[in-house]
């Protein structure tokens, strides 16, 4: 829970280093600022999904196997392809 709240800080941040970067003409900052940003929403989106995937196994176990072997079936006959 508080990891989500985390990234959410860190995105304020990076924004504002990156809008710093900008007004101050520094590149360097304001690319820096703008990855850690980015960085931070794809965190929250892999902490989202992560969670909203949680719930749904948990509400629903037996879905839960059957994708959990379907995604084992696709990977194994992926791998053993020649």
């Amino acid at each position: 829970m508080f990891e989500k709240a985390e990234d959410k800080l860190n995105e304020a941040a990076g924004k504002a280093q990156e809008i710093y970067g900008r007004e101050t003409n520094r590149p360097d900052h304001a690319a820096a600022g703008a990855a850690k940003k980015y960085a931070s929403q794809a965190s929250y989106a892999v902490r989202d999904a992560a969670d909203t995937v949680r719930d749904q196994v948990s509400s629903n176990p037996l879905g839960g196997l059957a994708v959990a072997g379907a995604i084992g079936v696709v990977i194994g006959f992926l791998l053993g392809r020649k």
